[in-house]
Formats: C-alpha cells, sequence, structure tokens
C-alpha cells in the first residue's frame, strides 16, 4: 500500500445495533451500573441513537426507525448486536485520501455529520468483514 497511514488514536466507541433502544439502555445501565443517556433521532441514518460513556471509550446503541433502512435489514439478517467499531482519528478528510490513495474501498470519501462528530466509514471487504468508523478527533461531541 502507498500513500500516509491512517493513525487510530483510540477507540472512541462501539456500537449495538438493537430493537429497542429505551430496553437495551436500562438493561446495560442497570447491569454495569452506567450513567443514563440521552436518546437521539439521527433522521439521515434512520436511527434512533444513544452513546453511553464508559471511562475513557463509550457505547453507542442504535434502533432503526426506518424499516426498509439498513440498520433494520442488519437486524433482520444478523440479529441484534454489534454494529460497528470506531477509531478516533486526527484530520478525518486527509485520513480519508490516504486511505483511498492506498486502495482501501470506503464507504465515505467525505466526512458527514454523525452523533459523535463529523464520521465516515470504511467497507467491511477492506477491513477483515468489520464494519469501521472513523470520527475526526476536532469534531467529537459536537
Amino acid at each position: 500500500m502507498t500513500g500516509p497511514p491512517c493513525t487510530a488514536r483510540h477507540i472512541h466507541h462501539v456500537c449495538i445495533a438493537v430493537r429497542d433502544i429505551e430496553a437495551a439502555l436500562a438493561s446495560y445501565t442497570a447491569m454495569f451500573d452506567l450513567e443514563e443517556a440521552d436518546i437521539r433521532d439521527v433522521e439521515d441514518q434512520g436511527v434512533r441513537a444513544a452513546l453511553v460513556r464508559i471511562g475513557g471509550s463509550e457505547l453507542e446503541f442504535i434502533e432503526p426507525t426506518d424499516p426498509d433502512g439498513g440498520i433494520a435489514r442488519f437486524i433482520d439478517k444478523r440479529g441484534e448486536g454489534l454494529h460497528h467499531v470506531c477509531f478516533e482519528v486526527d484530520n478525518l478528510q486527509e485520513t480519508l485520501d490516504g486511505l483511498a490513495a492506498r486502495d482501501v474501498q470506503l464507504i465515505d470519501r467525505s466526512p458527514r455529520r454523525g452523533l459523535a462528530g463529523m464520521i465516515a466509514f470504511l467497507h467491511p471487504r477492506a477491513t477483515s468483514g468489520a464494519l469501521i468508523e472513523l470520527v475526526d478527533r476536532d469534531t467529537v461531541g459536537r
């Protein structure tokens, strides 16, 4: 591979796809003594989502709001469970450009607004079957 490497700073969050976000949050909150989280609609992604802080990382929960959307199809095909892992990076656009130069298959060629900040996804074919999200360190929480 040629081009600059992608430097992941740390795991920002792990995402779990669920059918009922309120029930999942209640269960995890009780089981692991977590703080309660706000649920937000992410309309362009067809989900209701929440981030729950655990130490220096977070757990994200996503519930489909579009019965024909990607998350609903994911749950129908695979059941509830791990959806993706998110790495925090510096300068997301530069990172995407470097990955593209290295012929890494991207889902997003440009950053877009997500629950955690400005995000982009790498295609699972490029990452041994895992869906990887990248979040720009400078936009986390904005």
